[in-house]
């Protein structure tokens, strides 16, 4: 059978990936409201030119999409504060909620509500009455990147944003990563060096005697379908979590 062709995008604009059946159905409604703009987020952030352009991009493209920076979602008082990498095209980047609606949001939801950490084991929009216990989550860049690679230059100025909301939440004892880049995102946030924290799956780091980092591969469609990251896996660690937070 022969392959059809994709049309290229015109030159100079940015390609916008095609929504997928996961969320078909979830946006025929109007765009998903704004945000309130709070110390730590700014839905009108365009510090970064190529990311503000791709979000334009995509709204032209999908229009029923949140399509701006997306919030934290949990509690305003947790014990674990989650990072991940940066909005789904098709997850946060159309619901307005950090993994909610994509492939990632699957067995971080599951698990969080097998631990007693979320109400509902799916999250599948911004009103669906699922809610956080004890938790709290955050992307370490708030918009979404092409081809979900943000940029160096990209990470650290959105940084300053997971710095304050860090300091912020004081009762945080637990930080728990999602990859790498989370990882390095929260040592920079810290003023930490990455040389003496390296990133591993299951690893503990006392960050300042009274908070602990744990590192845990992404849990992201990749590294489930290849086996780099199991179900048995994740839950080893968020339990460590709560564990280490004291829940």
């Amino acid at each position: 059978m022969s392959e059809r062709r994709k049309k290229a995008a015109p030159a100079g604009r940015l390609k916008v990936p095609a929504k997928q059946s996961r969320t078909r159905d979830l946006f025929a409604g109007p765009r998903p409201a704004k945000s309130p703009r709070t110390e730590y987020y700014d839905p009108d952030c365009t510090q970064c030119p190529r990311l503000a352009e791709f979000l334009a991009e995509a709204h032209r493209a999908h229009p029923a999409y949140f399509t701006r920076p997306v919030p934290s979602f949990g509690v305003a008082a947790p014990r674990i504060l989650i990072v991940g990498l940066a909005p789904g095209m098709h997850g946060a980047n159309a619901t307005g909620r950090p993994f909610t609606g994509d492939y990632a949001g699957i067995l971080l939801y599951e698990t969080l509500h097998e631990l007693g950490l979320a109400t509902r084991p799916e999250s599948i929009s911004a009103d669906d009455g699922l809610t956080l216990r004890n938790a709290r989550i955050v992307n370490a860049v708030k918009c979404v990147p092409p081809e979900n690679k943000p940029l160096p230059d990209e990470i650290r100025r959105c940084n300053g944003y997971l710095k304050t909301e860090m300091a912020v939440l004081k009762s945080v004892r637990v930080v728990l990563a999602l990859g790498r880049i989370a990882h390095d995102a929260v040592l920079l946030a810290q003023d930490l060096k990455r040389s003496q924290f390296a990133f591993a799956h299951g690893r503990e780091h006392s960050l300042d005697g009274t908070r602990y980092l744990v590192d845990s591969y992404h849990c992201s469609r990749y590294n489930t379908n290849t086996g780099v990251l199991t179900a048995p896996m994740f839950k080893k660690v968020v339990a460590r979590a709560c564990e280490l937070a004291g829940l």
